[in-house]
């Protein structure tokens, strides 16, 4: 029942925000529409908390560095991003041209500065749409949020961390702030079931630019993965378990592995 009360008003408030955002997208500049959606965001964290019994704790705000910045989050949860995106000022995020398929959407991304990548045009399109993207986010001064593994990670699994975080963030000459979570304890990827609870998203230690590829990398996975290892441990009690790497699922799929099967998908 939390599931279904929760995906009703989801997509009430989806559809008449989106209608609410209309007017202004042929005004200039991005503030009333960014207005709308950061008001969008934090309805949607109340829903969460009424109708799915899920409370947000947000911990290590001073680590958000002032001016420009990538962040870079752990990614368990549709619901991840909603927990992210009132907590941070002039953020753009990283997503694929996928959602431009959705009625007025496209509007709206393009309006917010969302950086869209290419996925139908082939590698060399996708690398020059995130380069366009950054240069406008890196000129704006703002904030980047980019998933480095790509993916919707099961509890206790991770995919391999892409470098595409590094080469945004050298690119623009910034710091990356990792982010662990727990949200997948009580919203699993996109699954309609809801489990009450305290989700927790963390701001770590900004990585500096400047270091070489193969290190970020290795740092990156590391505090992402050894701090929502912590973060899981802190409601199942008992030490904490390192997550599991497995393969990336194929192209609409969706991971699902279980102790006999690793490389299990289901589609997405």
């Amino acid at each position: 029942m939390r599931g279904f009360l929760f995906t009703v008003t989801y997509y009430l408030l989806s559809v008449g925000y989106v209608l609410v955002s209309l007017p202004f997208l042929a005004l200039p500049g991005r503030g009333p529409v960014s207005v709308i959606i950061r008001s969008y965001t934090r309805a949607m964290n109340l829903n969460l908390l009424v109708f799915g019994g899920i409370s947000k704790e947000v911990r290590g705000r001073d680590n958000l560095p002032k001016g420009a910045f990538v962040i870079a989050p752990k990614h368990q949860s549709w619901g991840d991003g909603y927990l992210i995106y009132p907590e941070v000022k002039n953020l753009a995020f990283v997503t694929g041209d996928h959602l431009e398929r959705f009625p007025l959407v496209g509007g709206i991304l393009r309006k917010l500065g969302a950086i869209v990548i290419d996925t139908c045009g082939g590698g060399d399109r996708k690398a020059e749409s995130l380069r366009e993207g950054m240069e406008t986010a890196s000129q704006e001064g703002r904030r980047v949020l980019i998933y480095p593994e790509g993916h919707l990670a099961p509890i206790d699994y991770h995919f391999r961390y892409k470098p595409g975080v590094w080469h945004m963030a050298e690119a623009m000459g910034v710091p990356v702030v990792p982010v662990a979570t727990n949200i997948g304890l009580f919203w699993r990827q996109q699954e309609t079931r809801k489990t009450p609870g305290r989700a927790v998203i963390e701001f770590l230690e900004p990585i500096p630019p400047g270091l070489p590829k193969d290190e970020f990398m290795a740092r990156l996975t590391d505090v992402i993965e050894t701090r929502t290892a912590e973060l899981i441990a802190e409601v199942r009690g008992g030490p904490p378990v390192r997550a599991t790497l497995i393969p990336d699922p194929p192209k609409g799929m969706e991971a699902k592995p279980t102790s006999d099967n690793p490389s299990a998908f289901s589609k997405a």
